[in-house]
């Protein structure tokens, strides 16, 4: 059976990943732990062979949070391939910086909100034209 979560292949890298989280990793986890958004989060979740800074899968949300080191343009193109492969599995991206979350982390968790929102709010029904 082929894995594609959370390799067991990948063990050792993700737990190096949650062991040494950026400061910014740390303080967004601060908000998305314990259910603090009202959903269920991890961090270092592996989809593949990548690993996402924080995964909500029940509805295959991903939060990335770039560092400097995401803006070469090499690293732009390795990321948007990243994110393609993983969006073929079905998940949905949300990025921030690491600017973003340490100056607003809360507006960081507002805008997550909203987008949980929308995507678990039902589309109103058709109202049918006479």
């Amino acid at each position: 059976m082929t894995h594609l979560y959370n390799k067991p292949s990948e063990k050792a890298k993700r737990k190096q990943l949650r062991n040494n989280m950026t400061p910014a990793e740390i303080i967004l986890w601060s908000k998305l732990k314990d259910k603090g958004l009202g959903y269920k989060f991890r961090r270092q979740h592996g989809v593949g062979p990548f690993v996402l800074d924080f995964c909500c899968p029940t509805l295959k949300l991903a939060v990335e949070v770039d560092g400097d080191s995401h803006y070469t343009p090499e690293a732009k193109v390795r990321d948007d391939e990243r994110q393609k492969v993983i969006e073929a599995c079905g998940f949905r991206f949300l990025r921030f910086t690491n600017r973003e979350v340490t100056e607003n982390v809360e507006g960081v968790a507002v805008k997550i909100s909203q987008y949980i929102k929308r995507l678990t709010t039902p589309p109103p029904p058709c109202q049918g034209g006479d």
